[in-house]
């Protein structure tokens, strides 16, 4: 195998780790950012690329590493002023869950729509206040995946700019 085959090869690992990662994004137990980062990793370690690889790992550490703080405290923030607690989401994660291997895809936000409101409806005693919370948890379990989305775009992004310059 000739160094450009090899180059080639772990080129093309790196791309199919960056697109599961992307697919993580939206398909539970893939670790999104993880995947993505790993294969810019895979290829700057083994890519046999110039310099420049580092620079592109070192921009796709910051941004994984942003990514994944961001994710987590921005809908967390939103998730606090508006007064949903920790237990109506981890009702509706754990129904998200069961949901998905029941009803594939679509169960998993169904079960998470079905746990916050339920968990929120104990809570809070009834429909019309159980409803506006399982909203915003809703809006907040969207706004983790556009950051992670996004982030794991950037990541591509940078990646793909090194394969061009190098």
């Amino acid at each position: 195998m000739s160094p450009g085959d090899t180059q080639a090869l772990v080129s093309v690992v790196a791309g199919l780790a960056i697109l599961a990662g992307l697919a993580g994004v939206v398909v539970p137990g893939l670790p999104a950012l993880p995947l993505c980062w790993g294969g810019v990793l895979v290829w700057a370690l083994f890519g046999g690329a110039g310099p420049g690889r580092w620079a592109v790992l070192a921009a796709a550490t910051v941004v994984a590493v942003g990514g994944e703080v961001v994710k987590y405290l921005w809908p967390g923030r939103n998730l606090k002023r508006a007064g949903v607690p920790t237990s109506s989401l981890l009702a509706g994660a754990a129904l998200g869950l069961i949901g998905f291997f029941v009803i594939p895809v679509v169960g998993l936000v169904l079960g998470f729509v079905a746990g916050v409101w339920g968990a929120e409806r104990l809570r809070l005693g009834g429909n019309r206040l159980a409803w506006p919370a399982t909203v915003q948890a809703l809006k907040a379990v969207g706004l983790s995946i556009l950051v992670e989305l996004l982030a794991g775009l950037v990541i591509a992004a940078l990646w793909v700019a090194g394969l061009l310059v190098a």
